[in-house]
């Protein structure tokens, strides 16, 4: 009778350890309609992914967190891979996906209803070897050539406050860096921890100080699912403060990625 009374009571924590709570299960209809987790992941970022090179499974900070929504809402997991933060947007209305991990832009907030930044990610210029100019503020004049990964968040960012450069858009980073040095544009905007890597492979180039922007890495669900874009937006708020995702970004090794603050408490 004591082993019985035992036995059950073992089932009984299981249980309440594997469900999830009562007030996730409303988000869970909507973040994991078809019983699972659909995430977007953009693997063209690769200071928040990676994928191990013998077995091609997926790694990095940006998978980390999406792992852990899925466990935390007891479903399993189906990562759909993008190439690049804007095709994963523009898949939005697809319904493809049900989360995505990708850059909080105006012009995507459209399709997502986005949770304020786990991480944040400084945005700079490189310039060429022999370059004159020196500071950001030097960057945005007439005739200046700038590469650039089209629909980068930070693409999105200087489309709108750029005044005088043009912005000369490529099919990611490291087509932006060859434009660069075969048509001799003036500059390259990028995320300041890809940008320096470059430098290793063009002596003489320089990454500017400072930067015009940090890119607000967020989660995201497809406009029309306000309980689950209301429980996403709590499960970042604890995966910060917490420590999750700074414990995440230790243990993948990234550097030049923050945890951002917490966000503004609603009025």
């Amino acid at each position: 009778m004591l082993r019985l009374i035992a036995l059950c009571l073992t089932v009984l924590v299981f249980a309440a350890c594997s469900a999830p709570r009562e007030e996730a299960l409303p988000a869970r209809s909507e973040l994991a309609p078809a019983g699972t987790l659909r995430a977007g992941i953009n693997f063209g970022n690769v200071l928040l992914t990676k994928k191990d090179p013998a077995t091609g499974e997926p790694g990095g900070v940006a998978v980390d967190m999406a792992r852990e929504l899925a466990r935390r809402l007891n479903v399993p997991i189906q990562i759909v891979p993008y190439d690049s933060a804007g095709a994963l947007a523009d898949a939005a209305g697809s319904g493809v996906w049900d989360v995505g991990f990708l850059g909080a832009e105006p012009q995507r907030a459209n399709e997502i209803d986005f949770t304020a930044a786990y991480a944040e990610i400084e945005s700079t210029y490189l310039v060429p070897p022999g370059s004159p100019i020196q500071r950001l503020e030097e960057v945005d004049r007439p005739g200046v050539r700038i590469a650039i990964a089209a629909k980068s968040a930070y693409d999105l960012y200087l489309s709108r406050n750029l005044k005088s450069a043009t912005l000369e858009r490529a099919a990611g980073a490291d087509v932006a860096f060859r434009r660069m040095i075969d048509e001799k544009l003036d500059a390259m905007a990028g995320l300041r921890p890809v940008l320096v890597t470059y430098v290793e492979k063009l002596p003489g180039s320089r990454v500017l100080d400072g930067s015009f922007s940090s890119v607000q890495q967020a989660a995201g669900t497809p406009k029309g699912r306000p309980a689950g874009a209301a429980y996403l937006r709590e499960f970042i708020e604890d995966a910060k403060q917490s420590g999750f995702v700074a414990q995440s970004i230790e243990k993948n090794g990234v550097r030049g990625l923050t945890v951002a603050p917490p966000a503004p408490a609603s009025n």
